[in-house]
C-alpha cells in the first residue's frame, strides 16, 4: 500500500503569501493555461484563467548533490491539500512519468528510477518499495523532470 503526498499547506500558504522559494525570489505569478499547470497541493489543474504562481522547488530540507530543484506552480489562491487515496489528477493527464525511489539519507537509490506509463505507476510503486533500502518515492515530469508528488509508505 501507498499513498500520494502533496506538499504540506504550511509550506503553501507561505508561498501564497509571497514567502520566498528554494532561490530565495518571491514566486511569479502567471495566469493559468489549464492543462500543463499542475498544482502541487491540491493535485489538480490549476482551472484556465486562474492566477497561479510558478517557483523554484526542493523537495529535500538540506541542499546536496541529489536534491533537484526546479519549477512547480501552485494555486495562487488556497486551495485544499489532496488527501485522497487513489491516483490524483495531475498523475493521469501524460502518458508517463519518472519515478525515483530515495533512501533515507535523501540520496537516489539506484536502480529504481524509470520512465513509467501512467497506467503503471501503482505497480511500479509497489516494486520500488518490496525494497528495503527505499523510503519514499518521487514522482517527476517524464519530459521536463518537474516534481509533481511524492509517494509514501501507508
Amino acid at each position: 500500500m501507498f499513498k500520494i503526498t502533496a506538499l504540506p499547506t504550511e509550506e503553501v500558504r507561505a508561498l501564497q503569501a509571497g514567502g520566498p522559494d528554494a532561490y530565495g525570489a518571491a514566486p511569479e505569478r502567471a495566469v493559468s493555461k489549464g492543462a500543463g499547470n499542475p498544482c502541487r497541493h491540491c493535485l489538480q489543474n490549476i482551472p484556465e484563467g486562474a492566477e497561479m504562481l510558478i517557483l523554484a522547488h526542493r523537495p529535500f530540507l538540506e541542499s546536496h548533490p541529489y536534491a533537484e530543484t526546479g519549477p512547480i506552480f501552485l494555486c495562487a489562491k488556497p486551495c485544499h491539500r489532496y488527501e485522497g487515496d487513489g491516483m490524483p489528477e495531475i498523475l493521469t493527464t501524460s502518458p508517463d512519468y519518472l519515478i525515483k525511489g530515495y533512501g533515507e539519507d535523501d540520496r537516489i537509490v539506484y536502480g529504481t528510477g524509470a520512465i513509467t506509463p501512467t497506467d503503471q505507476i501503482g505497480a511500479a510503486v509497489r516494486d520500488i518499495f518490496a525494497r528495503a533500502d527505499v523510503a519514499y518515492i518521487h514522482v517527476r515530469s517524464a519530459r521536463n523532470n518537474c516534481y509533481q508528488a511524492r509517494v509514501d509508505r501507508a
